[in-house]
């Protein structure tokens, strides 16, 4: 009996590009064997001096979450910085997380539908530079929460509107979090030494039992390239 080979571990890759830019992209990463997207709109919070330095092009963004065996991932970006750089439809960035679960039969098609053509994906032994991280709050304070951030060492952040859904419970527990049901959630990519710090400034002044309500996380970066 042939022996089923494990899917391989699957990434999320991150693309935070120019409003109007996403279908183009997703085009681009499908022709390079990345063929699972999922994309949302968002709002860059970095000033417009700022993001001319980052080049990141215009505040309004749409958002691209795509899905890739870690392999495919890495090869992907590391054609974006290289031969597939001019053909980014705007500017932005991208970057990979590593997944450490996802449904089986989904790691299994993915992995199955991707044929990798060349050596190896870029396996990277180096330690990780940047850090993703993520608040969850309540609308109206993002700008307290991002100044928060940017004296903490961050440059800029993306907004993205949510929902926060909770039984009664939950919501007793998190009182500030629950008290209002519309949200916002700031993507902050920051170097990996200053990553303890943000979320500690971000927590002391705004955390749940605030009126922002701000929830907290962070997750590590494998690799990130700039496009345009």
């Amino acid at each position: 009996m042939a022996k089923i080979q494990k899917p391989e571990q699957l990434a999320m890759i991150f693309t935070i590009i120019e409003r109007g830019c996403g279908n183009k992209l997703t085009k681009l990463y499908t022709k390079n064997q990345v063929f699972t997207h999922m994309r949302c709109e968002g709002t860059g919070t970095a000033t417009s001096e700022i993001m001319d330095i980052l080049g990141l092009g215009s505040s309004e963004k749409d958002i691209i979450m795509s899905l890739a065996p870690m392999s495919a991932a890495r090869a992907l970006l590391d054609r974006l910085e290289d031969d597939l750089h001019s053909a980014a439809p705007g500017r932005g960035i991208a970057f990979t997380v590593p997944l450490s679960a996802v449904n089986s039969l989904v790691a299994t098609v993915i992995t199955m539908r991707t044929k990798v053509d060349w050596e190896d994906g870029g396996e990277m032994d180096k330690e990780k530079k940047s850090s993703l991280v993520l608040v969850m709050l309540n609308q109206g304070y993002t700008d307290a929460v991002m100044e928060t951030a940017k004296k903490a060492g961050a440059r800029g952040g993306t907004i993205v509107r949510g929902r926060w859904v909770a039984d009664d419970g939950m919501d007793q527990q998190f009182q500030g979090v629950g008290q209002q049901a519309e949200k916002e959630i700031l993507y902050i990519v920051v170097p990996r030494e200053i990553r303890n710090g943000v979320m500690e400034a971000i927590n002391t002044k705004h955390g749940v039992q605030t009126e922002a309500g701000a929830l907290v996380c962070a997750l590590g970066i494998d690799q990130m390239v700039h496009l345009g």
